[in-house]
């Protein structure tokens, strides 16, 4: 497996550890729960889920086309801005929830931007990758 296929996969299962245990805390002090709600979600969603998705999607969908990916550039970019997007939106959410908005609101506005960046970016590499020949 390609390096950066197996960040993708570590992460994603970083993330939904700590999705579950943010989880957890929310189980037990569930008067902070609401803080906390989008962050957790978040991780396990965008984190876990996406992150696994990447990662297999870069693995196997080549394979199944025959043809090699279409930008590995593109590939380690992603990785870095859907990670960037999704620690600061995770960091931030608790924040503006809270109704300190003034800074936070900005840095999570620009680290959905990142993560949506990302998500695009993946499209792109992957329909460019299995389009017919």
């Amino acid at each position: 497996m390609e390096r950066i296929v197996v960040l993708y996969l570590r992460m994603s299962v970083i993330y939904f550890v700590l999705g579950v245990v943010v989880g957890f805390g929310m189980l037990l002090w569930p008067d902070e729960s609401g803080y906390y709600m989008s962050s957790h979600v978040h991780l396990n969603l965008l984190g876990f889920m996406s992150m696994m998705i990447y990662g297999v999607g870069y693995h196997i969908l080549p394979k199944f086309s025959g043809r090699l990916i279409y930008s590995p550039r593109i590939m380690k970019v992603q990785f870095w801005l859907a990670n960037a997007g999704l620690i600061g939106m995770v960091i931030s959410w608790p924040f503006t929830a809270g109704g300190d908005a003034s800074m936070f609101e900005s840095v999570l506005i620009f680290s959905a931007l990142l993560s949506l960046i990302s998500i695009i970016l993946f499209a792109i590499n992957i329909l460019k990758t299995i389009k017919s020949v």
